[in-house]
């Protein structure tokens, strides 16, 4: 059996070098970046047309629920074009409807056109629910696998700034120009979205139209039953989701008007959720540890110290420091979890698995968030914030047990490919 070939000096050069320092992921994170941005951009910018009453609230939610409906509906379909497309195609396509319905928006919002609104926020869920499995697979195709986890790291430390400072940056912007030049400037983000990502490495298997959607997006349920891990991590994901988030966005601020009557608590838990994910996108960025796929689900469970301090009778800093600790486990697992996606899973399908994992964990978020406030109304607050604990809690500790998610791998040791 011939021994497998020394690296050589250069590729030794080549990964000892940042990640930040290859010009072909710096587009790629840009552009990842400037979906983000224009993803977070939107409902905080119709929330400021509410302020200043040229949306009502009624309008706001019919916009934002088709948005979510948009982006529901286009996730699978990326994940299937991606796969038998050019990756780079799929996000510019995408990124192009999202940024076109930008000042589609801001028309309806002129002209006080609700349904124009509507449809055009539809378009641009589409775009960008259509663009998250291209953006995941064109990691595979952009990065070696060493270094994946650095990428991703620096991808989700990126996501993490945008949300901490964004909100300071858009309320000066609204100072100066109004809610149609804002949205007009979530297009054009959408627009560096759409044109600054590298091409991949990738070469698409093209399928003939005679085989149906239906039968390409089941190969990729196929290939996601083949790892057990997947699975059962998508599922303790999904859990966490829509019972820890629904926590934080509907009873977090009833406990901090009710329990310490003050807004102070909110703004804080939120603020230390996201310094919490930006430590921890920063600790993974570098830290390997021994069984991944284990100290990953324990990190999810972290999450559960986010409902668990919103039940008991604590002073509002241990609120603040669990929505920390919620913020720090949340990046630990994701970073593992999305690299270990990239090495595990046949390239030709790993944009329709990255397609799974975003439908049913945030896709299913507003499910969770549209039930929870009907559940503390017949079962009070206490029994609802104590069933969100015990899920966070045992959900990761179950996906523990299934057989392959100690290193989120299918062979005994994940190593890189």
């Amino acid at each position: 059996m011939t021994a497998p070939p020394k690296a050589t000096g250069v590729e030794d050069s080549r990964r000892s070098r940042s990640i930040l320092r290859e010009s072909s992921f710096v587009r790629l994170w840009i552009g990842t970046t400037a979906s983000g941005l224009a993803t977070w951009a939107l409902p905080f910018v119709l929330g400021l047309a509410v302020l200043e009453r040229q949306l009502s609230a009624v309008g706001l939610g019919v916009v934002l629920a088709t948005r979510t409906v948009g982006f529901l509906l286009a996730v699978p379909v990326g994940g299937v074009l991606a796969d038998r497309h050019s990756r780079r195609g799929v996000v510019f396509w995408s990124g192009l409807a999202a940024a076109a319905a930008a000042p589609v928006i801001a028309l309806g919002l002129a002209t006080s056109s609700l349904p124009l609104m509507a449809v055009a926020a539809a378009v641009a869920g589409a775009g960008q629910g259509a663009c998250r499995p291209a953006f995941q697979a064109l990691v595979a195709e952009v990065v070696d696998g060493e270094r994946r986890q650095q990428a991703n790291a620096a991808m989700s430390l990126a996501v993490r700034v945008v949300t901490l400072t964004a909100p300071g940056l858009t309320a000066l912007l609204s100072a100066v120009l109004d809610t149609g030049a804002l949205l007009i400037g979530i297009g054009l983000v959408w627009l560096c979205a759409a044109l600054i990502p590298p091409a991949g490495r990738y070469t698409p298997v093209g399928t003939g139209p005679e085989v149906p959607f239906v039968r390409q997006f089941t190969e990729g349920l196929a290939e996601a039953k083949r790892h057990p891990w997947f699975l059962a991590g998508l599922g303790a994901l999904t859990a966490v989701i829509a019972t820890g988030y629904s926590a934080t966005g509907v009873v977090l601020p009833l406990i901090s008007r009710d329990k310490y009557d003050t807004e102070v608590v909110l703004a804080a838990s939120l603020t230390a959720y996201t310094v919490g994910a930006l430590l921890g996108a920063l600790v993974i960025g570098r830290w390997r540890p021994r069984a991944q796929g284990w100290t990953a689900l324990a990190a999810l469970a972290c999450y559960g110290f986010a409902p668990l301090s919103l039940l008991l009778p604590v002073h509002p800093a241990v609120v603040v420091a669990a929505y920390v600790v919620a913020g720090l486990g949340i990046e630990l697992f994701n970073v593992p979890w999305f690299t270990a996606t990239q090495r595990e899973v046949e390239p030709g399908k790993l944009a329709r698995v990255s397609s799974l994992d975003f439908l049913f964990s945030y896709g299913l978020a507003p499910v969770g968030l549209a039930l929870i406030a009907p559940a503390i109304d017949a079962f009070g607050v206490t029994a609802v914030l104590g069933t969100c604990a015990a899920v966070c809690f045992l959900a990761p500790a179950a996906a523990a047990l299934v057989p392959t998610t100690k290193d989120f791998s299918r062979t005994s040791a994940g190593s890189p490919s």
